[in-house]
This record gives C-alpha cells, sequence and structure tokens, in this order.
C-alpha cells in the first residue's frame, strides 16, 4: 500500500495500547488526512492481550484492515512474541525494553527503548507510558505532526492529567532522537 502507514500497536491492557492507536488517528486526522483505527483486547481490562492498529493514508483507503505493517510497536514481551515478526521488510520495529526482553530476528529497523520505565522513572506514573510511545513513534516516523498530536492527547488524556500526558508526550519525543539526533529514521511520502 504505497502512500499510506499500517501501524500495528500491542501490549497487555492497561498500557494504553488503545489510547495510543486513537491518539495517532486523532492527529492524523487533524493533519487533513485519511484514517481507519481498529482495536482488539482481551476480556481482561487489565493485563489481557491488547492490540489497536492505524491506517493513515493522504489517499482513500480502499481495506480498512492492516496487512503487512511498516510500523510495529510491542510493549509487552507476549505482543512481541506475537507481533513482532509481522513487520513489513524494511518497516520498523519499536519495543518497550522496559518489558520486552527478546525480540525475533526481523528484517527491519529495530528500535528498542525504555518507555514504560521512562513513563515511571522521569514521570512517577508508569500509567502515562502510552503518550510517552505517542511521542516516540512520531519523532521516529513524523507519521503525524507534533502539535496535531499534542491537541489530540490534551482532548482525550482523563481528566487532571492533561499536563502529565503532555510531558509524557515530549519525553517520548527525547527518546525518539537518542542515539539519533533528532532525525526521522523512518520515512514514508503520503
Amino acid at each position: 500500500m504505497s502512500g499510506s502507514w499500517e501501524v500495528r500497536l500491542s501490549g497487555r491492557g492497561g498500557q494504553g495500547i488503545i489510547f495510543i492507536g486513537i491518539v495517532l488517528a486523532e492527529a492524523a486526522v487533524a493533519d487533513g488526512l485519511n484514517v481507519v483505527q481498529s482495536q482488539v483486547y482481551g476480556p481482561e481490562s487489565r493485563g489481557g492481550a491488547s492490540k489497536a492498529e492505524v491506517i493513515i493514508s493522504a489517499e482513500s483507503i480502499s481495506y480498512p484492515k492492516v496487512s503487512r505493517p511498516d510500523v510495529v510497536l510491542v510493549m509487552s514481551q507476549e505482543a512481541a512474541d506475537k507481533y513482532a515478526r509481522t513487520v513489513k521488510e524494511g518497516g520498523l520495529l519499536v519495543a518497550d525494553s522496559t518489558h520486552v526482553r527478546q525480540l525475533p530476528a526481523v528484517k527491519a529497523k529495530v528500535i528498542e527503548r525504555p518507555i514504560s520505565g521512562t513513563a515511571r522513572d522521569q514521570l512517577g506514573r508508569e500509567q502515562v507510558a502510552s503518550a510517552v510511545a505517542a511521542g516516540l513513534l512520531a519523532g521516529l516516523t513524523g507519521l503525524v505532526k507534533t502539535q496535531a498530536l499534542r491537541d489530540a492527547i490534551a482532548a482525550r488524556a482523563p481528566k487532571g492529567t492533561v499536563d502529565l500526558n503532555l510531558r509524557a508526550l515530549e519525553a517520548g519525543l527525547r527518546l525518539a532522537s537518542e542515539g539519533y539526533g533528532g532525525e526521522v529514521i523512518c520515512r514514508k511520502r503520503l
């Protein structure tokens, strides 16, 4: 699917996987792009499997399912075991090194960052790891504009946590530049 991004986000319930999918989708809409967002999660609200998918395109989206993701985020070992190999050859696999200890070999760029650890250690609440992850993904890929992502997070963050989530977003953007000098490492023309 040239001209589009297919993104698969995965982890455990309670890590904010659905939140990441929604704010990325809303930021892309604000950027004037076409978007399809879907989500799947286990029956447990915390600890069960969780997956969200987002397709972002400048053109019409004819098939609303992610088939071969350009970007895969894994925030738990179980998610890594199940979804890491689904990343497209030449794509980007992003892993939360706080919870993911082993990744399979893939023919993609692999970035490991302590997403949950950053939320816990720098912001005092691991619950905002989703905003850290959203910032990391945006910083690594440029798939949405930073201001649109800030606005989406501000609109979607639970009442009383907007400032904390925006600080988490900024921490994620900083994580994206570690070792890359702030350059986008996986860009695709829309």
